[in-house]
Formats: structure tokens, C-alpha cells, sequence
């Protein structure tokens, strides 16, 4: 038997007109676009910036690069990407049109504020078109919104302004991020992205009151100047456990949970714990964990200099097998705190509630899998508006997992995979008639669901 010369077929490959296109699932953004009202809201607050006569309008232009690092786009120029595909994405500005807006919108403080406020116009009209669904709803001091704050560091591999050298010896910035938690039910959208040089401090205060502010301003119904309440949870690790922010967070009446470093003479407290008082922790399914206990520590600690409400819940656990011991780890047990003003439910619940802070850094691995990996921007104002960017390009990917994809496994896909499965499945561009149809190929193994996904964003009664 003669073997085969290829394991795959032989094609004759050309190149000429035809009605393919490419990335046809990115239609479901520009569907999320209309339906949350963005465009419109863009379109009112960039107004000022617009010239007279342009043919691409700033919201048009600052869209077009959410919707590129949406599907997996990296700097301004694969904005080509929507460029090739008119039929879909419509007119796109060239490169040198692109790089002077965002020159003038980085040239104005006000464009970046304008660019928030329609993010929070269209969050508002989003979140209530996902009535049940909505990460507000049925909000209250038990079950409130979680919001999540953590920093990351982002490597520059050339001279960039405000680039320095980070605590980990690498160089770049060191920008702290805050994202609204959708629980295990879904992803979560970023609220704020704060850029900051390289050598900005972990446990700055000042910096992270500044998030927490823009974080609390893009909820639906907050008011500047009123006190959100015990219905918002502000959870971060123990960064962000300074005196000014706990008594910031605390005159506020927001409910909290932060790391907590424990004093230099922790074993001597633990030892004063006597072992029927610590209660077994619960893993990630709520389930008991074997070889972990909470306990509380409130009154064995000088919480004097702290404001009043305070409680302080240490965890012991066994660490797993092959795990390096520290120094902080008393009697072979890893030794953990968090710091709280929740005064309701069992120890080993609001540890377990502290613990979830960790989905924030998947948060922010998608939000460098959507262009925060690299700043292609050399001014420092431009890639704070590039931040603005992914933000958009986030909210986006939300939005439309938020309201369309309504099956629990697709509304947890990461944007690899969304990539993968639904943005770039195979369509062709179909004209009759006055109407232009988007043909998406049947062959495609997530197709049916992409046509459920827009089937539902149609019958979402988009703002006027």
C-alpha cells in the first residue's frame, strides 16, 4: 500500500474578490455596542472633540480599538483587522487619522473623564437589562457587590515616559486595577485601571482611594458626595489595608475585607487560642477543608490606632506536600489574616468570601490577554488612555456574556477562548435586495450558539 504524502488535503491556493469574512463573530460586539447604548453615550461625550467635517468622529475611532483588543489586537495599527471588513465594522479610520485622535485625546484630561462617564451610562443601561442576572441585584449587607482591588506590573521593553524599575527588579509600571466581581456565574468587569510608574509603592493609600473612588463612581445609582453603604464590599489583600484607607472605607460605611499582617509575635497570640475555638475552613465549593481552621483574633490584638468595628480572623493550615516552610509559619502551619467590619456569619464563611479575592488575578490576566501586556504608547497620558481602551474592550466582552451568553459555561469563557469559538467563526456577507445579511457557516461547531447569542441581543430593547 502506498502511504499517503500529506496527512491533510492538497488545495490550490489563489487570492481574489470573494464574499468571505474574517473575525464575523465580532458582530456580537458591535451588537453589545447598540444594545448597551455605549456608542450613543461616546458619541455625546466626545462630542467636543469632534471636528467639523471629520468623517471619523472620536467614538467611532475609540471603538474601533476596544473592539480590536477585544479580539485579540495589541497596538493601534491591528485595527487593520476591522479596517478589511467594512461590511461588518463599517468605515475605520486610517492609521495616521487614529494616532492624531488619540494624540488629542490624550492631550486632554477631560476626554479620559468623558470616557468614563459613557462607560458608566451604558454599565447603568446594561445592568438592567440583566435584571436577575446583574451583579446589583438583590444587593445588601449579606450579599453585596464585591468590588476587587489588586496591582500588577506590566514590563516596558523600551524607554517609555514614567517607565522605572519595579520592586521585583523588572522595568515598566505598576498600574492597580479594580474590578466588579460577577461571582462563579460569570467573569467580572473592570471599574477602574490606574496607571502608575514602575517604582509606585504597593500599600500607597492615597492611590488606592484614588481606584476605589472611580470604582464606586461606575456603579449604577452611586452619587458623588453620598455614602454608598454596607450593600458594596471593598475586598483586596494587604496592600490595601492602611490606617487611612480603613478609615476612609469606614466613614463611608462600606463593608470590607483586607489582609491583614499579623504582629511579629503571633505565635505567643495563637498559643493563647485554645484549640476548641478554631473551627475547620471551607474550600472553594464550601466544602470543610482537611487541615485548615479559622479563628478570631480581635481581642487579642491592639487594634487601638485602628477605627472602631474592626475584627481580625487569622487561618492556620497545613501547607501542602513539597511546600517550602516560612519563616512567618508557627508549629508547621501557614498562618493567615484578613481584617473585616462584616459582624454577621460563620468565621469560616467570610474567610472563605476573603479567599475568592483571588479571582481578581484572573482579572487581570484577561485584562492583559486584551492589551495590558504591553503599553505600545511612549507618553505616559497616551497610555493612560490605552488603559481606558482595554477597559472598554473588557466592559465589552462582559456585556455580551452578561446578556447573550446566558449558558453558565460560555459566560465564564476567557477571551482565548471566546476567540477561538465565536469571533473568528467563518461567515459570508450576503446582499438582496436594500438588506445586507451576515451568513454565518453552519459548519462552525459554536455557530448555533453565536446565533442564539444575537438572537437574544435583538430582542434587548436598545436606548434611544
Amino acid at each position: 500500500m502506498k502511504p499517503t504524502s500529506s496527512l491533510y488535503p492538497r488545495v490550490h491556493i489563489d487570492s481574489g474578490p470573494c464574499r468571505a469574512v474574517g473575525q464575523a463573530g465580532g458582530v456580537l460586539l458591535t451588537r453589545t455596542i447598540a444594545v448597551s447604548g455605549l456608542g450613543a453615550a461616546l458619541a455625546r461625550e466626545l462630542g467636543p472633540w469632534r471636528k467639523p467635517l471629520a468623517v471619523h468622529t472620536p467614538a467611532k475611532v475609540v471603538l474601533d480599538l476596544a473592539v480590536t483588543l477585544a479580539l485579540g489586537g495589541d497596538c493601534l495599527a491591528d485595527v487593520a483587522l476591522l479596517r478589511a471588513e467594512p461590511g461588518v465594522y463599517g468605515l475605520v479610520g486610517s492609521d495616521p487619522t487614529i494616532s492624531r485622535m488619540i494624540a488629542t485625546l490624550a492631550a486632554d484630561p477631560d476626554a479620559l473623564a468623558a470616557i468614563h462617564r459613557a462607560r458608566a451610562s451604558a454599565r447603568a443601561q446594561v445592568w438592567a437589562l440583566a435584571g436577575e442576572q446583574a451583579p446589583d441585584h438583590g444587593a445588601s449587607a449579606r450579599q453585596p457587590v464585591v468590588i476587587d482591588l489588586d496591582a500588577t506590573l506590566v514590563t516596558a521593553h523600551s524607554e517609555k515616559e514614567l517607565a522605572a524599575a519595579t520592586f521585583k527588579k523588572g522595568f515598566g509600571f505598576h498600574p492597580l486595577c479594580a474590578f466588579v466581581d460577577h461571582g462563579a456565574a460569570g467573569t467580572g468587569e473592570p471599574l477602574a485601571i490606574l496607571l502608575r510608574a514602575g517604582n509606585a509603592g504597593s500599600n500607597t493609600a492615597a492611590d488606592h482611594l484614588t481606584v476605589i473612588k472611580q470604582a464606586l463612581a461606575q456603579l449604577p445609582g452611586h452619587q458623588p458626595g453620598t455614602r454608598p453603604g454596607r450593600k458594596i464590599l471593598i475586598r483586596t489583600d494587604a496592600a490595601g489595608c492602611t490606617h487611612q484607607v480603613v478609615q476612609w472605607l469606614t466613614g463611608q460605611r462600606l463593608s470590607y475585607s483586607l489582609g491583614f499582617t499579623l504582629p511579629f509575635h503571633t505565635a505567643e497570640l495563637l498559643e493563647k487560642i485554645p484549640e476548641q475555638v478554631w473551627v475547620p475552613a471551607l474550600d472553594a465549593d464550601g466544602e470543610v477543608r482537611d487541615g485548615a481552621w479559622v479563628a478570631e483574633l480581635t481581642g487579642l490584638l491592639d487594634l487601638s490606632g485602628w477605627p472602631p468595628g474592626m475584627r481580625v480572623i487569622a487561618r492556620k493550615e497545613r501547607p501542602h506536600p513539597g511546600a517550602q516552610l516560612r519563616l512567618t509559619d508557627v508549629d508547621g502551619h501557614r498562618i493567615t489574616a484578613f481584617a473585616t467590619n462584616t459582624v454577621r456569619g460563620q468565621l469560616a464563611e467570610l474567610e472563605l468570601r476573603h479567599r475568592r479575592r483571588a479571582r481578581a488575578e484572573d482579572r487581570i490576566r484577561i485584562a492583559k490577554d486584551t492589551g495590558l501586556t504591553n503599553l505600545p504608547l511612549h507618553g505616559f497620558a497616551q497610555n493612560q488612555l490605552w488603559c481606558a481602551l482595554i477597559e472598554l474592550a473588557l466592559d465589552l466582552t462582559a456585556w455580551c456574556q452578561l446578556l447573550a451568553l446566558t449558558d453558565t459555561e460560555a459566560r465564564r469563557w476567557e477571551p482565548k477562548r471566546l476567540r477561538l469559538r465565536l469571533f473568528t467563526i467563518p461567515a459570508t456577507l450576503i446582499r438582496t435586495g436594500r438588506r445586507t445579511r451576515l451568513r454565518l457557516a453552519v459548519h462552525a461547531p459554536w455557530s448555533n450558539l453565536a446565533t442564539q447569542a444575537l438572537a437574544r441581543l435583538t430582542v434587548l430593547t436598545a436606548p434611544t
